[in-house]
């Protein structure tokens, strides 16, 4: 696995970009061969497409500029705001599942690009609840491949690569991932930037509020 670089990338840290992929192949959602992945794809000509393509958009290249983050979000406090709302949706589907609201592996801003990688994950499960992609295989493709078209993301294609060999023997679950593809590709070229939102600031906004702003029409 010969990486495109813009910096010489050891021999070592191409092998161990191969066998995180190799891992995500049988289960796509091992989060530290996501993140090991990642951190190595940042060093490619790769990164810097993505991140010279958000920031080509003037909203997107703002927030970059802030450089803007939100503490871990407060799951108890965001129960107490309204049922319609951002953050009460957010914070009952993740209380509901069990899930962990800083799930991601920390890391050093030192420049765009581990900004903008920063910031996705920060904003994953958020990005998860406004598009209404679930979390099981089908809904995380979808929305890698909402991300992939909203911001031509390396990591995006990768997962949904390793997610695709995954189920290559399972029909019928191939069949809903392919689906769940497409119509995350569709809905990311129509939707406005995610990425340039301040969610956090704004969780009392109604959910159904931030889906007719941002031009999310179909849900699911």
């Amino acid at each position: 696995m010969i990486l495109s670089t813009q910096q010489e990338i050891p021999l070592a840290e191409q092998i161990q970009a191969l066998q995180s992929f190799c891992i995500m192949t049988q289960n796509p959602a091992t989060f530290s061969a996501i993140y090991d992945l990642d951190a190595i794809l940042a060093k490619t000509e790769l990164s810097t497409i993505s991140v010279e393509y958000l920031k080509s958009q003037p909203e997107v290249a703002a927030i970059i500029q802030e450089r803007y983050l939100a503490p871990v979000p407060d799951l108890a406090k965001l129960l107490t705001y309204p049922p319609d709302s951002l953050g009460y949706q957010f914070a009952a589907y993740l209380s509901e599942n069990n899930f962990d609201p800083a799930f991601y592996r920390p890391r050093e801003v030192k420049d765009d690009i581990s900004y903008v990688s920063l910031r996705r994950s920060q904003t994953h499960d958020i990005h998860h609840i406004v598009t209404g992609f679930k979390t099981d295989a089908p809904g995380e493709l979808g929305l890698q491949a909402f991300q992939l078209a909203q911001m031509k993301s390396p990591i995006a294609i990768a997962i949904m690569t390793a997610g695709i060999i995954n189920f290559l023997n399972n029909t019928p679950e191939l069949a809903a991932i392919m689906q769940y593809i497409y119509l995350g590709w569709e809905m990311g070229l129509k939707a406005k930037p995610l990425m340039a939102q301040k969610w956090e600031d704004n969780w009392e906004k109604p959910l159904t509020q931030w889906r007719s702003e941002l031009g999310i029409t179909q849900t699911f």
